[in-house]
């Protein structure tokens, strides 16, 4: 399995998306920016080439020419696009410069390397997505432009997804469930938290996935196995600890999901079983709420409505939103999100909540149909794993 075979066909269909949003909104260059690929999707869905490692990769979307992309380089790059190579669709330029955001003198090098190509163009009026995240320095090169905020617009073109796209998104659903039966498979007292998530994330990169995350913790039963990250994954699991175990990773086409469940090396004690049903229950809720047309914050205020008549706390995180290229996208199903759900969406759900006892927790991706929502999109069975 390739870690990106987006189709040039689905590139194709993606520039003219992002076209039409240009010509809508009067564009003569589109800027996008990124430094890493788990929420810098917009690069990648440029480009199918994703930013890594905090070195910064600008993205200078034309409407009637190839983009122009600006990269961590040597001095002076400024390589065409080889035919045929695939990290190069669509590209004209690569523009190249050794600058890095530790190093504050050098970050102007890519601003300059940006004003340069608009000016090439000629170019006027400029698109920004997600300006409040841009460099400053960027943002400050750019005020000689006519800059206007396009992400509302293209968020509300990118959100739905293509046959492609889904196509992909069910693989990654396959990858992420194959994952975590392995992890079931390997993980035993004697094993750190950490051996487990490396496991985890061996087990993903030989399926076809490149980036992500895998969080959790274990615990004794009557503590809670939150989900927290590499430099907390110290402990040494027992017999009769508990483990919830986020994996949420990319897969082809760098699109991401995520899949949560709760391991128990023995049995589960009855105030855990009861935590997860009640949050499958509401995650049940949730899903029979969405459906084209709905407002995001009348399903939040319903969920904590429905938490609150269980005799359980209402949500304070984000507990359900899409995802695609980047790992949390629109929309977001929370209060302030303005964006109603529409048929192709694809969104995680995870109810969950943390009483000092259990952390309570379960997380699957549906797609937005017609009527409602499909099948869930993971096949790993709903449970408490007593292994």
């Amino acid at each position: 399995m390739t870690n990106s075979p987006i189709s040039d066909a689905e590139l194709e269909r993606r520039w003219s998306v992002t076209r039409k949003v240009m010509a809508d909104l009067g564009l003569d260059a589109l800027i996008c920016q990124a430094r890493e690929d788990w929420i810098g999707g917009y690069v990648r869905w440029l480009t199918d080439v994703p930013a890594n490692n905090g070195y910064p990769r600008t993205v200078v979307f034309f409407p009637d020419r190839p983009m122009t992309i600006v990269e961590m380089g040597a001095f002076e790059t400024d390589r065409p696009a080889a035919p045929g190579d695939r990290a190069t669709r669509g590209v004209g330029r690569t523009l190249g410069t050794p600058s890095f955001h530790s190093v504050s003198y050098t970050i102007d090098y890519d601003t300059e390397l940006v004003v340069q190509a608009l000016n090439d163009a000629g170019a006027k009026r400029i698109g920004l997505l997600c300006p409040a995240a841009l460099p400053h320095g960027l943002m400050t090169g750019l005020s000689a432009f006519d800059c206007v905020d396009a992400t509302e617009a293209l968020d509300i073109a990118k959100a739905p997804k293509s046959p492609e796209e889904i196509t992909l998104i069910r693989q990654t659903a396959a990858l992420q469930d194959q994952v975590f039966a392995e992890v079931c498979d390997f993980i035993r007292p004697g094993l750190t938290d950490r051996d487990v998530a490396a496991y985890a994330e061996g087990v993903g990169r030989r399926l076809g996935s490149d980036q992500g995350i895998y969080l959790g913790l274990s615990a004794p039963m009557g503590s809670p196995s939150r989900f927290m990250n590499r430099p907390f994954q110290t402990r040494s699991l027992q017999q009769g600890d508990h483990m919830s175990m986020l994996i949420e990773v990319n897969g082809p086409g760098g699109l991401y999901l995520e899949i949560a469940r709760t391991m128990v090396l023995g049995k589960a004690d009855d105030h855990l079983l009861q935590a997860f049903e009640n949050v499958r229950a509401a995650q049940d809720h949730t899903l029979s709420l969405m459906r084209p047309g709905a407002m995001p914050a009348d399903i939040a205020a319903a969920h904590d409505t429905w938490m609150m008549e269980h005799g359980l706390p209402p949500e304070t995180r984000l507990y359900a939103h899409g995802q695609g290229c980047e790992m949390v996208e629109r929309p977001l199903i929370r209060r302030d999100e303005t964006m109603p759900l529409a048929e192709n969406m694809c969104l995680a759900v995870h109810p969950g909540y943390d009483d000092g006892r259990v952390f309570a927790v379960i997380c699957d991706n549906y797609l937005v149909t017609e009527n409602g929502v499909s099948d869930c999109l993971h096949k790993t069975e709903k449970k408490i794993f007593e292994l």
